[in-house]
């Protein structure tokens, strides 16, 4: 009795567009890449305001007072210690956030569109050589903590601003944030375990 001959190229046909449709993330990684673009405009804008208000700009103090929501009930008449703390840490917060998104374009298209074959580049980023949608998850969740520590510190320097209950939901979602990166590295750690146990 013969079995019957499938159609392999039928069969492969549908795969094969399965396979192909994860270009469709292009347009999302280039959108990504836009937003990066935005963040860096913002930077920009925030340090020449900075600069500006060092040497005594009422104009660009007002736009950082604000831009970092430093409500105090009197007129800031120059730029204080607290205020150029606050603006340092805005701008580190961007920095960490362009950081995060670099980790998201470079390390998703690597690891879900296609190969960048960047062996062989001296730029390329050490944490690329091992990447997989396992390690930058554990990376994502380990930025965003550094991002919320950041917003957390923001919010404790400039406290007498900021409701008790307002203080209190940062600290818990930062905590739960720290809580859920450390159960994400401990069940990846699990996962990658060979299954022998450590000998």
């Amino acid at each position: 009795m013969t079995t019957p001959v499938k159609n392999t190229s039928t069969l492969q046909a549908l795969p094969n567009l399965i396979f192909a449709s994860r270009w469709l993330q292009l347009p999302l990684y280039l959108g990504l890449i836009l937003a990066q673009g935005i963040y860096v405009f913002h930077f920009w804008v925030e340090l020449v305001h900075l600069i500006e208000a060092a040497f005594g700009n009422t104009d660009a103090l007002a736009a950082l007072v604000k831009s970092i929501g430093y409500k105090e009930s009197v007129d800031v008449g120059s730029l204080n210690e607290t205020i150029i703390m606050l603006v340092v840490l805005a701008l580190i917060d961007v920095v960490m956030i362009s950081n995060l998104l670099i980790m998201v374009i470079v390390g998703g298209y690597e690891t879900f569109v296609s190969r960048m074959n960047l062996e062989s580049h001296p730029d390329q980023p050490e944490w690329l050589s091992h990447v997989n949608a396992s390690v930058l998850k554990v990376k994502l969740a380990t930025a965003i903590i550094g991002i919320s520590s950041i917003h957390l510190l923001k919010t404790f320097i400039n406290a007498a601003n900021y409701e008790e209950k307002v203080l209190m939901w940062q600290t818990i979602i930062h905590v739960v944030f720290l809580l859920s990166a450390m159960a994400i590295a401990l069940t990846d750690r699990l996962m990658s375990k060979p299954a022998g146990g450590d000998h």
